[in-house]
């Protein structure tokens, strides 16, 4: 199953605008530099009253499609 990585850290402010609808998917670089994008509402599990901070596996399957992720920050 595909994966990536990537180093989150958005605000409360900024995860606010996806909570809202004004932006549905998250774009960011994984660690390897390739460009991702995947659906804000993935995140909501992770939301703390600092935002969502630290390192996430994102699988997909082999469409592309979202099926999981992990915080592997810890």
């Amino acid at each position: 199953m595909p994966s990536v990585t990537v180093a989150l850290s958005i605000s409360t402010e900024e995860f606010l605008r996806y909570y809202r609808g004004s932006a549905k998917q998250v774009i960011a670089h994984t660690v390897d530099g390739r460009s991702v994008s995947f659906p804000a509402n993935i995140l909501q599990r992770f939301l703390t009253h600092e935002g969502v901070h630290g390192q996430f596996v994102i699988e997909f399957d082999n469409a592309g499609h979202f099926k999981s992720i992990k915080d592997i920050s810890c």
